[in-house]
């Protein structure tokens, strides 16, 4: 079971509302979400929740590009909502090449290394998530001006993370309140 909810600062304070997700295919389109719902270029962040499994934050700034956290980065790759987070530039690794498959095929038809290929696929961890680290991947820092630092982040639970954050940055009701 999921939970998504945005988290916009404005002058009164925070405001939550949850949001779907399922048409979201990108992390620029859930920053452009996340912007949509900021009044002035404020801070948002988005919370995204797997009960018991990870959790993810997503902070956007403005036109800033955005700033991840993925509490369990193998775990999310697992989830729609996780590849979402989970970009080849968090990851550490250079974008898919559409010409690759082309490279590895001689003009003859034959694949060139299929011996290698294979070797390489049967190493592999399920889904294709073997540069995918256990554990949090991301940047733990982002909460650290809203009074949140790195070592909390990542200390924090799947299972209170979104209410420990919402209850220091003074907004656990308005988060509740969306639950």
């Amino acid at each position: 079971m999921y939970f998504t909810a945005l988290l916009a600062r404005t002058d009164d304070g925070w405001e939550a509302s949850d949001t779907e997700l399922d048409d979201v295919e990108s992390l620029d389109e859930l920053a452009e979400l996340a912007r949509a719902a900021a009044p002035d270029d404020e801070t948002v962040l988005v919370c995204i929740e797997q009960e018991g499994a990870w959790f993810g934050l997503v902070r956007v700034d403005g036109e800033d590009d955005p700033r991840v956290f993925v509490s369990d980065a193998a775990r999310a790759l697992r989830s729609a909502y996780g590849e979402i987070l989970l970009t080849d530039e968090l990851l550490g690794r250079e974008p898919e090449d559409p010409g690759t498959l082309e490279q590895m095929v001689d003009l003859d038809g034959t694949e060139d290394g299929v011996e290698d290929v294979v070797d390489d696929e049967e190493s592999a961890a399920p889904g294709g998530s073997e540069a995918v680290p256990r554990g949090p991947l991301g940047d733990a820092d982002l909460l650290a001006d809203l009074g949140i630092d790195a070592g909390t982040v990542l200390k924090l639970t799947p299972d209170d993370a979104l209410s420990e954050i919402a209850d220091t940055l003074g907004c656990a009701e308005v988060l509740e309140a969306v639950r």
